[in-house]
């Protein structure tokens, strides 16, 4: 614990008034040249043990040693996300209140209507990507994207997801868009869940992030990739564009960095340094690739505007 969070702790066990805390409170420097002075909160969206909640931690370990601070995790579930994103709009926008902002920041305005706008924050930049799959029962006898097609046209092809309203139940309808089908779109409690209902047959097929998938590897297949490119640790399989015909079906459970909108330049750069340092880390670029996700940086700039590219995109095909 730095020097002044054990101060005022101490003050505060002493019973000292508010007045005499506020004093010890650092002074900021308006260009932000003495940022950061103090603990770093990082709130997470998410249960603990989940994507997110990993994601976050591996990545505040490495903020710390660019920052000199304790960066401290802080799981704030609720909402699908909409609870802890509408928390740090309203925080102070000093540098000591980010979080992770996973995709759905970019749709819980449609699905939801809550009050999750790109101009409430500043991004930092995007830390990492979970590109979608589709996957079925490996005894389905389904081999192929063009057989779960082939199958929907005939009838009632059920797909299971993450939950309402998530990545995953919109990648499932943007597929059926795009394969001029209809399916039945079948929450579940996250996506290790959908691909276990797969691979028994309670669905026709699943889709969820790769790394949910090839974690059930022998249960399931996995018959394509909703991304530009094919998966490096799924080389022989195809990608749905790729099966298609098309450029647009590109699904992932992408994440980054993100604070309440107004941060200071100074602070705003300092921090977008640390992310950039902590995602191209040795041990966070191992932790991804265990995962089965991707490290994919995008610079405080690129990922406001691909945020806010997003977000449209999602108003379009959700609202």
């Amino acid at each position: 614990m730095p020097r002044y969070s054990r101060l005022v702790a101490s003050l505060a066990a002493a019973g000292l008034g508010a007045t005499v805390l506020a004093a010890c409170t650092p002074v900021e420097s308006g260009d932000g040249s003495d940022f950061p002075n103090d603990d770093i909160r990082l709130i997470i969206q998410a249960d603990a043990g989940g994507g997110s909640d990993l994601s976050s931690r591996a990545l505040a370990v490495e903020l710390e040693k660019s920052l000199d601070v304790s960066v401290i995790p802080e799981n704030m579930p609720g909402a699908s996300g909409a609870k802890a994103m509408e928390y740090i709009a309203a925080q102070d926008p000093d540098g000591y209140t980010i979080g992770f902002a996973p995709v759905e920041i970019a749709m819980l305005n449609t699905t939801q209507n809550a009050d999750v706008l790109p101009e409430n924050y500043d991004f930092l930049g995007q830390i990492m990507n979970a590109p979608g799959v589709i996957a079925v029962g490996a005894s389905s006898g389904i081999d192929t994207l063009d057989d779960l097609i082939e199958k929907a046209e005939a009838g009632e092809v059920t797909i299971s997801n993450s939950g309402a309203g998530s990545i995953w139940e919109a990648a499932s309808l943007g597929l059926a868009d795009a394969a001029g089908v209809e399916i039945t779109p079948v929450p579940y409690d996250g996506g290790a869940p959908a691909v276990s209902a797969a691979a028994s047959g309670e669905t026709v097929a699943s889709v969820s992030g790769v790394g949910e998938a090839i974690a059930q590897k022998d249960s399931v297949k996995i018959l394509a990739v909703m991304d530009e490119e094919r998966h490096p640790e799924l080389p022989d399989v195809p990608t749905v564009n790729e099966e298609l015909g098309t450029d647009d079906v590109v699904f992932g459970g992408w994440g980054g960095i993100y604070a309440p909108a107004g941060l200071p330049d100074g602070v705003h750069d300092k921090l977008e340094e640390a992310v950039k340092a902590a995602v191209e880390s040795d041990s966070y670029t191992s932790f991804q690739e265990d995962a089965g996700n991707l490290v994919v940086y995008r610079s405080a700039d690129e990922h406001q505007a691909f945020v806010e590219e997003q977000f449209d995109r999602f108003k379009e095909l959700l609202g």
